[in-house]
């Protein structure tokens, strides 16, 4: 008989969110609390974290995983392509997307949403998964409410 999953429901994941960043105003410090959240809550996920907008690329910021490609240009690879475009990328198998940037070869799909305020285009939330087609709708309405909670802190 295998354990019963510990992983925290969508809600409880929302709750964990607002409940740091009503506590904190610092937002690398809310993002590194937030990539520990989802690592440990999303199931089949190999990869979480932040890329920050540093003088016209992509700069890895707090995140949990495996060691991460560093800098990313704008328009290149998902995360560039969510950063150039300000649009979420969900994309189901990561090896058919042209030029993508396997920062670790085990991913297979991969979620990203920019970080967008007041109109500035502030960073990425990247999300990789081993599986492909790991990331739906329901995953993506979450992620889109984290994104928000992260912004209006």
């Amino acid at each position: 008989m295998s354990a019963p999953d510990s992983r925290l429901t969508q809600d409880d994941i929302l709750s964990a969110v607002e409940g740091l960043v009503a506590a904190e105003s610092d937002m690398i410090a809310n993002m590194a609390n937030i990539a520990a959240v989802l690592f440990e809550a999303l199931p089949r996920i190999n990869w979480a974290g932040f890329y920050l907008l540093r003088e016209g690329e992509l700069v890895l910021g707090p995140f949990q995983g495996r060691v991460a490609c560093t800098r990313i240009a704008l328009g290149r690879g998902v995360c560039g392509k969510a950063a150039s475009e300000r649009s979420i990328q969900r994309i189901d198998d990561v090896h058919s997307f042209p030029g993508h940037i396997a920062c670790d070869a085990a991913s297979a799909s991969e979620i990203v949403l920019p970080l967008v305020r007041n109109g500035e285009l502030l960073g990425v939330l990247d999300i990789d998964s081993p599986e492909q087609a790991r990331f739906g709708d329901a995953e993506q309405a979450v992620l889109e409410r984290v994104v928000t909670l992260l912004l209006e802190a």
